[in-house]
């Protein structure tokens, strides 16, 4: 061991005298501790170093706190390394299939239980707006097995399969409290006959297929068209005819010539062939001058709108021959 020694304060010598408030604090009494020298002990210390460390961190302590203060690893720390810890635990559970199978039967039993509960159950379907043979077709098209639950049931799917019908112009469908399934339907009305080389349909107003028939006079009541691209121009051939109305029954129907206009036939074979562009306008104006010299009583064979600035009108054969014979027998006595 190193020998003990004695120190002795250091003592600060004045060249002067204290006065004012330090003359006061220098004439205080000395302590015990001042007057006598001080005996420190130094000996050598077994571990570490003899003297004190220095409390200022180190250069990597500075460096690693700093990191740590950075808000994206503080957020790491705080919330990805949870995570990170529960995503290990639930795959590290998950990792056996026994574990997983069992997790999904308990999932689809627990499913089942709920889904199958009374209050679910859909028992019947009504179908509201629709006629006895709608009605079949849409039970034919949805073919449901009651009971089953509201779950297993698409209603968007349902009501796009029934609005597929050609009767049918909208549909909805609902489950109502009871466990009906309600069908409110509204059907398409045909409002015009359409004759076609496949047959005859029946037309709404917006040229729409409703439903074949077997004859025209099954539906004697409506007005007839026919030609190639006629149904395509439906609310047009009701404008016409809701014109051609004070003719009354001596309309025959609408014929439409090469899909761009549409001709009048009425009885006697007699025709008015319309423009493409205002046709209801054109017929106007043949209804007023029948009004005033009962044209449509004529022997008149066509009356050619065609040109709205030159109309043509075409006898029948038997007045054309009556005419050119007058006109013979007219230059024979000349």
């Amino acid at each position: 061991m190193r020998p003990l020694t004695a120190t002795r304060t250091p003592v600060i010598h004045r060249t002067k005298p204290l006065a004012g408030p330090d003359a006061d604090f220098g004439a205080a009494p000395k302590s015990e501790s001042e007057a006598e020298p001080k005996l420190r002990l130094r000996g050598t210390r077994f571990f570490g170093r003899g003297r004190l460390s220095d409390p200022a961190p180190s250069r990597l302590s500075y460096r690693f706190q700093r990191w740590m203060l950075t808000p994206g690893i503080r957020r790491g720390v705080k919330i990805g390394l949870p995570v990170l810890a529960v995503v290990g635990l639930v795959g590290g559970f998950f990792a056996a299939e026994e574990r997983r199978e069992a997790v999904s039967a308990y999932v689809i039993s627990i499913k089942t239980s709920i889904q199958e509960r009374p209050e679910f159950m859909v028992n019947l379907m009504a179908i509201d707006g629709a006629g006895t043979a709608l009605s079949e077709d849409i039970r034919e098209v949805v073919p449901l097995d009651f009971p089953l639950s509201s779950w297993d049931l698409d209603v968007e799917m349902i009501r796009d399969t029934i609005t597929g019908l050609d009767p049918v112009k909208s549909a909805t469908v609902r489950i109502r409290p009871g466990g009906i399934l309600q069908v409110d339907i509204v059907e398409r009305q045909p409002v015009i006959v359409w004759r076609t080389r496949d047959g005859i349909e029946l037309l709404d107003e917006t040229g729409a297929h409703v439903d074949m028939i077997a004859a025209r006079a099954d539906h004697a009541n409506l007005p007839l068209i026919a030609g190639k691209g006629a149904d395509k121009h439906v609310p047009e051939a009701l404008q016409i005819l809701t014109t051609a109305r004070s003719l009354g029954e001596r309309v025959r129907g609408l014929v439409r010539v090469g899909e761009r206009r549409w001709d009048l036939v009425l009885d006697r074979n007699q025709r008015i062939m319309l423009p493409t562009e205002r046709p209801a306008r054109a017929l106007e104006r043949v209804l007023a001058v029948n009004e005033v010299q009962d044209l449509l009583e004529r022997d008149v064979a066509a009356v050619d709108m065609r040109l709205g600035q030159r109309p043509t009108i075409r006898m029948n054969k038997t007045a054309s021959e009556d005419w050119w014979n007058t006109k013979v027998d007219v230059s024979s006595g000349q």
